[in-house]
């Protein structure tokens, strides 16, 4: 039985396809292990958001090569669809397989053994045959990460990921719910997060749009077994007054929101190519604020794009501050190549670029400290998490605070209500023991709790 090792970078969507290939490895008889277990195979799945993912990934193969040098490497993924001459020229590297090839990998790459020359199996992105390719991780932890949605069509002018994983397509919500109740059924998994490309284009099958995120949302609602599904992160303009209000009379979708900003001031918008503006933004989180008042925020920004003046800048600095989110996700502006992005002018210097950055990043700890405070003395239900650290485990409300408490073996993967209490010297929320049984039917409607 040969064995197989997996390494993903990159998002909650790569995660899910790299559970479900390896899945096809296990049922082809191959035996999965952990990176460092001496594998005959290494499956490295890539991202390529930013250039520090692309050098990730030459780090994680030259890793592979120490732990076993004789070890067949592939590497597929975003950096795999976009530079794969470069990946196959990585010393080590077997094979190279694009967005259309990566789930095709068992049958393309038969016995895996070294040619002393890597294969690439990547078809440019615009004759490529995509369709879409189910997937959703299990086993690998708590929470399950389920695939609705890939690609995307709007071409931001920084972003790479429409030439890497192609136009915007969707399963069916009939094959969605029948992946839902096959996942049910395990027993195993209380939460599911529903993630994609652009979540909120939701509905596009054969390039044609036939269904609205908000169909498959209130179908998902119905499903026994889950006790929750939680939305990954969606954009301002799809994110409807429709989805906000379904969402806040929900028992069954998590009060937490991660909604990409990206910049607070409408000039660097425009150069971006975003499809909204800050005052669209604004109204969408004080719709959420105002129906769900402890609902968790997150929000993407990016720092130096390129003509990112200190007045633009503060503008985001003082609109963040002012507006009432959670955290912040800070990405440090890099130049893709292929995108109008990367050729236009007014280059930030990387000392201003990690200057900024180092700004939002106190920020966002500020925010996120204040939104715990807000939540002491209330009830929420915790998903607790096999993440346990000096005797202690972590677990995640439904509104996405990170809770800490005395180490259960028999809460791993377990729903405890519990009331939260303190914030503790590493940031995290304290919980006293669970609340009694008769209580806990209160915890339904989460902004109803006091």
């Amino acid at each position: 039985m040969k064995k197989v090792a997996f390494y993903t970078l990159g998002c909650k969507l790569n995660f899910s396809e790299t559970s479900t290939i390896a899945r096809m490895f296990e049922q082809r008889g191959y035996k999965k292990v952990d990176f460092t277990d001496q594998p005959d195979i290494f499956i490295i799945n890539t991202c390529s958001v930013t250039e520090n993912a692309d050098k990730k990934c030459q780090k994680v193969v030259k890793e592979a090569r120490k732990i076993a040098p004789n070890a067949y490497i592939a590497v597929i993924g975003c950096y795999a669809q976009l530079k794969p001459n470069e990946i196959a020229a990585l010393p080590g590297v077997d094979a190279v397989l694009g967005a259309a090839e990566k789930f095709r990998l068992l049958d393309l790459l038969e016995d895996f053994k070294p040619s002393g020359k890597a294969q690439v199996f990547a078809s440019p992105i615009e004759k490529a045959n995509l369709r879409f390719d189910a997937a959703y991780s299990y086993g690998d932890r708590t929470r399950t990460f389920l695939k609705v949605q890939d690609g995307c069509n709007y071409h931001c002018s920084f972003c790479t990921i429409p030439l890497a994983r192609g136009a915007s397509r969707s399963d069916t919500p009939e094959n969605i719910l029948a992946k839902v109740h096959q996942i049910a059924a395990t027993g195993q998994v209380r939460e599911i997060v529903l993630t994609g490309v652009n979540t909120g284009d939701y509905g596009i099958i054969n390039g044609k749009r036939i269904y609205k995120l908000i169909d498959l949302l209130t179908r998902l609602e119905t499903v026994e077994g889950i006790a929750r599904f939680r939305i990954s992160s969606i954009e301002p303009n799809l994110l409807s007054d429709e989805i906000i209000d379904f969402v806040a009379q929900s028992k069954k979708f998590a009060p937490h929101f991660h909604i990409p900003l990206q910049s607070g001031s409408d000039r660097i918008l425009a150069l971006m190519r975003r499809r909204y503006r800050r005052q669209l933004y604004a109204e969408r989180i004080a719709r959420i604020k105002s129906l769900m008042p402890h609902c968790c925020i997150g929000v993407d920004v990016i720092v130096g794009f390129p003509g990112e003046s200190n007045e633009d800048f503060l503008q985001t600095y003082h609109f963040l501050s002012e507006l009432d989110i959670s955290y912040l996700h800070v990405f440090t502006y890099s130049e893709r190549a292929n995108t109008p992005a990367s050729t236009m002018a007014g280059r930030v210097p990387e000392r201003v670029r990690s200057e900024r950055s180092h700004m939002l990043h106190i920020l966002s700890d500020k925010k996120r400290r204040y939104f715990y405070q807000q939540n002491i003395g209330r009830k929420a239900t915790v998903l607790f998490e096999d993440d346990i650290e000096e005797g202690n485990m972590h677990g995640f409300t439904e509104n996405y605070i990170r809770v800490s408490a005395k180490y259960d073996p028999l809460l791993i993967g377990e729903m405890k209500t519990v009331q939260m209490t303190a914030i503790n010297d590493k940031g995290y929320m304290e919980v006293c023991e669970p609340v009694p049984a008769e209580e806990r039917e209160f915890v339904t409607n989460f902004d109803a709790l006091t």
